[in-house]
């Protein structure tokens, strides 16, 4: 391998934070996915985004008070991840 050559892995697989985070949005009506963890913590940006990315949540509208707040829904593809993963 040549010397300062890096080569980049794209990642398909959802984590055990993404996967947790999704799940919750089985339970709730529309499939609204949390603003905020089980503990009380705002839900990492990146999380929401690498699920956006991945097509297993989508933008959901935005909030008038929290601009800069994501709040998402699953998507149909999220459901299938989950079910497939025995969520």
């Amino acid at each position: 391998m040549a010397r300062g050559l890096t080569i980049a892995v794209k990642n398909d697989h959802p984590h055990a934070v993404e996967i947790a985070w999704l799940a919750r949005g089985l339970k709730q009506p529309g499939g609204k996915l949390p603003l905020f963890d089980e503990w009380g913590q705002k839900v990492s940006s990146r999380t929401v985004r690498f699920c956006i990315d991945h097509g297993w949540a989508e933008p959901w509208f935005t909030n008038p008070l929290k601009p800069d707040w994501l709040v998402c829904k699953l998507t149909d593809a999220g459901r299938k991840m989950l079910e497939g993963r025995g969520e």
